[in-house]
């Protein structure tokens, strides 16, 4: 059983207005999930949205944001932590694969689905960062998901085969990459501990302006959390296993359902959520570029906490459920 944190430990301040409490809901393989659901006063059946997301982050941080504000504006919304991550189940630690990620996705729709509170009928997903790219991999497979929004996405499949900017796409890089992490799974296994890596950097100083943005929010008061693999020692280095061999999107035109794609105008991800986009398919599916926003001014809105198109969201959102 899970040992949940009950008290408010979140980086964003809480809505009293609101009902909240913990929860939690198993997948497909069997891993327990936990999850903070919120949902308005003295309702019935209601809309609903599971969010997760960014990518190594917990709900605490944005996707809790975005749960809490989801909720504020009428809906019934839970922000999960992924397999192996946060307060959810899940050995070893810090792992992730597209297919779990998706499952979790998909437990997450499960767990709504059956809520006395919920309509079922009308059920959304939102994704953050890596998790964009993998609410979109799970529309391509869930057709209870009416509407999915993906926000500041990344496609983690293609940065982890092809670099930031696709500087490393080619066989030799991805060759090197391969032995590189094959190599740590021999130790990891001789040692019996896995080598974390990939973490927020404690000093940016002469790293990219992107990374500099990171530790802005994952490792100072307005975003760090404890539980957060960004903020501290970041993923196994062994957990892109699956991601360096699996690419996202396959089945990406083929989603009937409703996309909104969310991207800052000032993103260095930009790119990602463009070429995703590209590949969608029908009238139902949008690209809003947020002006002046940087990739994580969408986490929390920014210095100006007022750039995450909340009216758009939800009104994409109701327009489609």
């Amino acid at each position: 059983m899970l040992k949940l944190v009950q008290e408010w430990d979140k980086v964003f301040p809480e809505e009293k207005s609101l009902n909240h409490k913990k929860v939690t809901f198993k997948n497909h393989f069997g891993i327990e999930l936990a999850a903070d659901m919120f949902w308005p006063k003295n309702t019935s059946k209601l809309p609903t949205i599971a969010v997760s997301g960014p990518f190594g982050a917990v709900k605490e941080q944005s996707s809790g944001l975005y749960a809490q504000e989801m909720a504020r504006r009428g809906f019934l919304t839970i922000a999960f932590d992924p397999s192996f991550t946060g307060e959810s189940g899940g050995e070893p630690r810090y792992m992730n694969s597209p297919d779990i990620n998706v499952e979790d996705f998909q437990a997450a729709v499960d767990f709504l689905s059956n809520l006395d509170l919920v309509d079922p009928s009308k059920i959304s997903i939102i994704g953050i960062c890596g998790w964009g790219g993998m609410a979109i991999q799970t529309a391509c497979i869930d057709t209870r998901i009416k509407a999915t929004v993906a926000v500041t996405m990344y496609d983690m499949s293609r940065v982890t085969g092809n670099g930031y900017f696709d500087q490393a796409n080619n066989e030799e890089s991805r060759y090197q990459a391969r032995v590189a992490i094959n190599a740590q799974r021999t130790l990891d296994f001789k040692n019996g501990t896995y080598k974390l890596g990939g973490g927020v950097v404690d000093d940016p100083t002469g790293t990219p302006w992107f990374v500099q943005q990171y530790y802005d929010y994952y490792k100072t008061k307005r975003g760090y959390h404890s539980r957060s693999l960004n903020s501290n020692g970041g993923w196994n280095v062994t957990a892109g296993t699956s991601l360096l061999n699996t690419r996202l999107f396959t089945y990406a035109s083929e989603i009937r359902s409703a996309v909104l794609v969310v991207h800052g105008e000032k993103a260095h991800s930009l790119y990602f959520g463009q070429d995703a986009f590209k590949l969608l398919k029908g009238d139902n599916k949008e690209f809003l570029l947020v002006k002046d926003a940087t990739h994580c001014d969408l986490y929390d809105g920014g210095s100006n906490h007022d750039k995450i198109p909340f009216d758009k969201i939800e009104s994409f959102i109701r327009k489609n459920i």
